[in-house]
């Protein structure tokens, strides 16, 4: 490995950043985090310490003047993930910015500006898109598994009701498309391999937040349709399902697969509608968040393509606008990346 493990400092010290991604990504053979920062540097020495990072931060601004720090992974409320993240390439650091990127296309595209002025590598943290589980269910579409594929049903939620919450603040990019909804989006396109035609919307808003916790879409690809459920008042749920000509895939725990158990896909031959034909491929335990650091840090190390460039994550927002605008016209939307 030429260079090293890539030196990453995270800004904030957000819970999923916390919990889930620093200890992932230090278990990579390619990430080291080396540095924290928050806006409450107790905070950010806390976090330090019980992560083993060796440096603590009380600004974000200070972690970005660190030359040790060569990348960043920027977990901070969507709100602030365009302007923090164009002042890490202005710093000369990559940036690994949480979903969804942006609060719009139009902010989104000012990343794309800023990466080619800066010549860093930025990309959106869907790691689902390097866990081998949709790895295979990917591949094994390609292969004709299930025939053509045709349709695509997904569905995504939790129930949170804490006003303290920032998915709860609809000025912050709050709600459960932007949140969840995001993720039966980008693996609908990514399995399909096509981007929509045009969308279709319901949203119900939370009356006290104005945030959507209800919402519904439709998608029409040239090959198909996806449909999808998301919400942030409902059951603890998520599966994603498959659906061709000859056979169905389904994906058990899609998007928040363990680190510490196998994860399961479900390939139904379609000989019945009691399962007689469904066998089941176990794919073994792996820290999606490990797979996902260590991918951004190839691709800086070896000068390749990162797992979700921006390009994508645009499209994957127009996506997203034209499901909130058909939302509010009660009409069939386009997604606009132009």
């Amino acid at each position: 490995m030429t260079g090293g493990k890539v030196r990453w400092g995270v800004l904030g010290a957000a819970s999923i950043a916390v919990r889930k991604v620093i200890p992932g990504m230090q278990k990579g053979e390619w990430s080291d985090v080396t540095a924290i920062a928050s806006r409450d540097l107790p905070k950010a020495e806390d976090a330090a310490h019980r992560l083993g990072i060796a440096k603590a931060y009380g600004s974000y601004d200070e972690l970005l003047a660190d030359p040790g720090v060569e990348a960043i992974y920027n977990p901070l409320p969507n709100h602030l993930h365009v302007p923090w993240s164009i002042k890490a390439a202005e710093a000369g650091k990559h940036v690994l910015c949480e979903k969804p990127l942006s609060l719009s296309v139009a902010e989104a595209k000012t990343l794309l500006a800023a990466r080619d002025r800066c010549n860093v590598k930025i990309g959106e943290a869907f790691m689902v898109k390097t866990h081998p589980q949709w790895l295979r269910t990917r591949e094994l579409v390609r292969h004709g598994v299930i025939g053509e594929l045709r349709a695509i049903m997904g569905a995504f939620s939790y129930f949170n009701r804490d006003p303290k919450n920032v998915r709860h603040v609809a000025e912050w990019g709050g709600g459960g498309l932007m949140d969840i909804g995001c993720y039966p989006i980008t693996t609908s396109r990514w399995i399909f391999g096509e981007e929509p035609l045009r969308v279709a919307g319901i949203a119900e808003r939370d009356p006290e937040f104005g945030t959507d916790r209800l919402t519904s879409a439709m998608m029409e690809f040239p090959s198909g349709q996806a449909v999808f459920t998301c919400s942030t008042q409902l059951v603890p749920y998520q599966r994603m399902q498959f659906l061709g000509t000859k056979g169905r895939i389904e994906i058990e725990i899609p998007f928040n697969a363990p680190n510490d158990r196998p994860t399961r896909i479900f390939i139904d031959d379609g000989r019945d509608v009691f399962g007689t034909g469904i066998r089941t491929e176990t794919i073994p335990d792996c820290d999606q968040y490990t797979v996902q650091g260590d991918a951004f840090s190839r691709a800086i190390r070896e000068g390749g393509e990162v797992p979700v460039p921006l390009e994508d994550a645009i499209a994957n927002m127009a996506v997203m606008e034209a499901i909130f605008r058909a939302a509010d016209s009660g009409k069939w939307e386009r997604p606009e990346r132009a």
